[in-house]
């Protein structure tokens, strides 16, 4: 008992100092190359130090999950490299210690990174991402900060231009100061300011910055208008002293409110990411039922979908255009019969209107039935054209043998009429579907986007201890400690890794696999190389052994060379 505490506390503080020094190595470098890309809006806006590290902080923790499987794969390879270069690591094994009993504290620390890489994934990186995303908006929005230089124009302020000849050294008195006023341009006014010398200089709280000039004119122009026949004067004013306050609220850094930044999905935890993708997921079923009940309305065969809204009676074209049919008789709230065809509808509508005037008419209204008398006529014609095509539908095919189509059965200007409605039809049609499919396209890409996040919070946990499986073995077998040789073996694995991270990125974004799959990939590939390993680092064995090919090729040799 007391030999195999001392191995854990031997195996355990020897790991515990590469490892933190690869993380932080890991962690600083990582976090030079995402911090280039954020120099342009960080430079010259101004920002104080605590700022600056607090940027630092939030960044840092969002590249947790990242830089804990290289420094477990980079201690990992120290440690048994070490052992294995001083002979300890044979010492164990011919005491009858399995090189698995050795790894039991390196494994046991990879599972306790694979914890904390998923509890800084779905607690503190959200956070971390919201905090950071938040304050780059607002530095990215923030104006430079105010810099005056000697002979060049200076536009910071809107609405001015300013010039100075001469500064001096103590960065408050001015000399051949030019002011260029085009705040009222909108009032058709230009204004110019010269002073032959001044002071410039911020109040105490930094709002507002204040030049006060000597010995200087100000020049007020007013410019025509369109026509160009009015004239304005021109005023000139002399000043011994005048003073000029700019406002620097413009150039302090704004705070945005962060609630409108929690939507992005690298702010969202596991439970919240589950909740997105159930949404993006009834959405997109919408939008294609949507689709499907549009396409609905143009064909009255075509069943309509009521999952997501309960149909109703769409009002006929005919029933809205035609002022001779009740209006009042339509049941706009009625479920929709899809059986049942716009003619019979209009029929049904029609009849019932006859019957209801038939019947005003035996009550004794003569005059109004005679006054209707046109109207009744145009009812029935419609009604007849209908009930012909009702009674054409009932009959079959053999009503239409005479005919080479159907549209043959209407006269010639109703042919042109319905050929123009139905190419209406068409690229109506061909438009919303077109738009449904490139909306459907990007809520099924933030649909992938959001799945293959989730999943990576788990994969990047568990590559931690798979990496163990790696390194552990790779240096039993390579028998190399230091900073060295096992940085060269673990930055090889690491990019592999990278790699297969990215490719599978892409190929999820692009719809070509499956989100789940694409997220565990890598450690798909890993797995069964650091078993591998494992294995031979238990036999002893080489990673290639290379003497078995060797040996073959030899032996073809011999063959040839004894052939006469």
């Amino acid at each position: 008992m007391f030999m195999i505490k001392k191995i854990d506390r031997l195996i355990f503080t020897s790991f515990v100092m590469p490892f933190l020094a690869a993380f932080m190595i890991a962690v600083f470098v990582l976090l030079m190359q995402t911090l280039w890309l954020y120099v342009d809006d960080i430079a010259g806006k101004g920002l104080g130090m605590l700022m600056v590290i607090e940027l630092l902080a939030y960044k840092c923790v969002s590249l947790i999950p990242l830089a804990l499987p290289i420094a477990i794969l980079i201690s990992s390879v120290m440690v048994m490299g070490n052992l294995a270069e001083h002979y300890e690591l044979s010492s164990f094994k011919s005491a009858g210690v399995r090189l698995l009993r050795v790894m039991r504290p390196l494994i046991f620390s990879g599972m306790l990174a694979s914890l904390f890489s998923y509890y800084c994934s779905n607690y503190l990186i959200p956070v971390a991402n919201l905090k950071f995303g938040s304050r780059m908006y607002d530095i990215q929005r923030q104006k430079p900060t105010l810099r005056l230089d000697s002979g060049v124009f200076n536009y910071d302020f809107q609405g001015y231009a300013i010039h100075i000849g001469e500064k001096g050294a103590d960065g408050k008195h001015i000399e051949d100061v030019l002011i260029y006023d085009h705040s009222s341009d909108n009032s058709n006014e230009f204004s110019q300011i010269v002073a032959e010398k001044g002071e410039m200089y911020a109040t105490g709280g930094g709002s507002y910055f204040v030049m006060n000039l000597e010995n200087g004119h100000q020049y007020v122009e007013s410019r025509p208008g369109r026509s160009g026949n009015e004239k304005y004067p021109f005023v000139r004013t002399s000043f011994d002293e005048w003073t000029k306050v700019f406002d620097l609220t413009e150039f302090q850094l704004s705070r945005t409110d962060e609630e409108l930044f929690k939507s992005n999905r690298s702010m969202l935890t596991i439970d919240q990411l589950h909740e997105a993708v159930d949404s993006l997921t009834i959405k997109i079923e919408e939008r294609e039922v949507g689709f499907s009940n549009i396409v609905s309305n143009y064909f009255y065969f075509e069943e309509v979908d009521s999952s997501f809204l309960e149909p109703r009676i769409d009002s006929i074209p005919e029933v809205q255009s035609d002022p001779d049919l009740p209006q009042e008789k339509v049941d706009t709230n009625g479920p929709v019969r899809v059986n049942q065809s716009p003619a019979n509808q209009l029929e049904k509508f029609g009849r019932r209107w006859m019957a209801d005037r038939s019947s005003q008419v035996g009550g004794g209204e003569t005059a109004a039935a005679g006054s209707d008398s046109l109207k009744q006529k145009r009812l029935m014609e419609k009604l007849q054209r209908y009930s012909g095509q009702r009674a054409a539908e009932q009959e079959g095919l053999d009503t239409l043998e005479a005919f080479d189509s159907i549209i043959e059965t209407f006269p010639i200007y109703e042919q042109k009429r319905l050929y123009s409605k139905a190419k209406t039809f068409a690229r109506s049609i061909h438009g919303q579907a077109e738009a449904a499919v490139r909306f459907l396209h990007d809520l099924r890409e933030s649909k992938v986007k959001h799945i293959y996040d989730l999943h990576m919070k788990y994969s990047m946990a568990v590559v931690c201890i798979i990496f163990v499986f790696i390194g552990a073995p790779m240096g039993a077998i390579v028998r190399k400690g230091g900073f060295g040789y096992p940085i060269l073996v673990s930055i090889i694995f690491f990019m592999v890794f990278v790699i297969l991270t990215i490719f599978c990125r892409k190929i999820a974004e692009s719809l070509v696999l499956p989100a789940v799959v694409a997220a565990w990939v890598p450690n798909l590939i890993l797995f069964p190389v650091g078993l591998l390993l494992t294995i031979r680092a238990m036999n002893d064995s080489k990673v290639v052994d290379m003497s078995g090919y060797a040996a073959f090729f030899q032996r073809i040799f011999k063959k040839k060379a004894a052939q006469p």
